[in-house]
Formats: C-alpha cells, sequence, structure tokens
C-alpha cells in the first residue's frame, strides 16, 4: 500500500471506496428500531427483553455509520489504526460503523506568504512575498504522511520562494538574456509554481497558482537602486534623442544636396551638424548662426 515519492519518503496511495446508500440505509434502521421498541414493549419473558434492548443498542450503534458530504469534500476511512479508504463523493451515505472518519477540504485554498528579505542573484537585499492557490489532491498523503498539510504548504512555499528568488535577478541588465524577478513575471510565476509543487509533492497538495505579491528592494539600498534606475532612465532617453536626432540631421543633408539648396565645405558641413545636433538635444532653447554658402548660378 506504500511507494517510494519523488521525495524519497514513505507515501501513502489513496484508495478510493464507496459508501452504502446512507436514504436506504435510514430506512433499513428505522424500521429495525421500531421493531426494537415493539421487542422491548411488548408483554414477554426476560429473554425477549434482554433480546429486545440488544437489538435496539445494536440499531443505534448502526446509526453512527451515517454521514454526508458536501462537494470537493472528502473523507478518510481509519479502521482500527489501518487506512481503510477515501470516499469522495457528495452525497449521504452510510459506512462500517467503526470506521473513524477524518473529513479533509478538497476545495481551492489562497495563502499569501509573510514577506521575506532575500539575497537576488547579484546579491543585492530584496523584500518578496508570494501568493498561492492550492489544494489537496491526495487525501491519504495530506493526512497520513505530514502532521499539518497547511503548516507543511506555508514552511516549505516559503523555501521555494526564497530558493527561487535567490536564484534570478531582482530587474535584466543590459545585455543580459536570463529571466528577472520584475520583468518576466508570467515565467518568474511558472517557475514558482513549479518549486512549490516539487517541495509538496509529498503532502498531495497541488499548486494551481502562485504569484509575486510583493516585490521591493530593502530599504537599506532602496534609495540606491531608485538612483541606478532613474540614471539607466537617462541614459536610455538620451540614447533615443540622440539616435533621433542624427536621423534627422542625415535626412537634412541629404535633402539639401539633393535639391541643390546649398553648396557645402566640409568645414561648413561640420559646422551645420554641430547647429542642428545642439538646437535638437539642447533642453534649454538655442539659437545657433548657420552659415552656408549659396549655390552659384
Amino acid at each position: 500500500m506504500t511507494h517510494k515519492s519523488s521525495s524519497n519518503a514513505i507515501g501513502t496511495d489513496e484508495r478510493i471506496i464507496s459508501g452504502a446508500s446512507g436514504w436506504m440505509m435510514l430506512i433499513l434502521l428505522l424500521v429495525g428500531l421500531l421493531f426494537g421498541f415493539f421487542l422491548v414493549a411488548t408483554p414477554g419473558g426476560p429473554i425477549k427483553m434482554i433480546s429486545g434492548g440488544l437489538f435496539l443498542g445494536l440499531i443505534l450503534f448502526l446509526f453512527k455509520g451515517l454521514f454526508t458530504l458536501e462537494p470537493n469534500q472528502a473523507a478518510v476511512m481509519i479502521f482500527f489504526g489501518k487506512y481503510a479508504g477515501t470516499v469522495n463523493e457528495s452525497g449521504f451515505f452510510w459506512v462500517n460503523p467503526f470506521y473513524n472518519r477524518n473529513k479533509v477540504s478538497l476545495r481551492i485554498n489562497n495563502w499569501n506568504t509573510p514577506v521575506l528579505k532575500v539575497n537576488d542573484e547579484r546579491g543585492s537585499p530584496i523584500e518578496i512575498a508570494a501568493v498561492i492557490a492550492w489544494r489537496i489532491q491526495d487525501t491519504a498523503r495530506a493526512v497520513f504522511d505530514v502532521e499539518s498539510a497547511m503548516n507543511y504548504l506555508q514552511i516549505q512555499s516559503e523555501s521555494a520562494v526564497r530558493q527561487v528568488a535567490s536564484s534570478h535577478a531582482y530587474d535584466d541588465s543590459e545585455g543580459e538574456q536570463r529571466k528577472s524577478l520584475r520583468t518576466d513575471l508570467d515565467a518568474i510565476a511558472e517557475l514558482l509554481r513549479e518549486s512549490i509543487q516539487q517541495h509538496v509533492e509529498v503532502a498531495g497538495i497541488v499548486i494551481e497558482e502562485a504569484k509575486i505579491a510583493h516585490l521591493a528592494y530593502a530599504p537599506e539600498i532602496a534609495n540606491a537602486m531608485l538612483r541606478r534606475q532613474q540614471a539607466e532612465a537617462v541614459v536610455m532617453a538620451r540614447q533615443k534623442l540622440v539616435d533621433g536626432a542624427v536621423g534627422m540631421v542625415e535626412v537634412a543633408l541629404k535633402n539639401l544636396e539633393d535639391k541643390k539648396i546649398v553648396s557645402l565645405t566640409p568645414d561648413q558641413r561640420a559646422v551645420l551638424v554641430t547647429n542642428m545636433m545642439t538646437v535638437l538635444l539642447s533642453e534649454s532653447g538655442a539659437q545657433p548662426v548657420i552659415q552656408m554658402a549659396q549655390t552659384s548660378q
């Protein structure tokens, strides 16, 4: 009844069983209850009274086997310390009254990890937290292989979040092709889900979704990293401005030469380029004096 799981721990196999119809058993038990009262209430000898009392006690004990299950709920049956099976259908059932029933919810739950302080791939301290959607799939493992499925998930999910955060950079750097925590949200979410799933497989838990809910630099370096991001943004903006200005100057010179509006010497061409770049890239109003030699007629 046991097998080796991926975590090299002993795992209990779930076995699905079906309970008898609770409504049918309820009718039979009510009939038996009336018959027992009849034996006790009607006149007779001591043997009849004792038999009627024992029969009533048996019927009342059999009522203990009746139970109900809501949708997305299961009941793990334990027979004198031994796993007997799991009933996972919703409805009204009757099982062996000696079974000890342990109800387990199969519904999807949410768990928000606490904000963790971790060093990312570059060694920068960051704060990270995740929201995890999970449910129990294997009731036998959730009940018998771990002390508490919820507590196990909480601890293992924190470990998985730390593992993913420490193996990726907070932000991407120029020329890097690796995924970063801030920019590649979908890829990191899938990687985080797979990592947590590997950690909680032994508990019979399925991770439906895992996403980063909080991500920020640690307070001690937040200001410095903000200035770095601002500097990178300024450099990128300047680069775009320069690229655009060079293109405009190139088009302007080409049009002047193609239409033979002016004839420029190399020195005049250099001055014109300098003045045009000054006008296009200057943050304040620039009024350069542009000298051009007219084309001879």
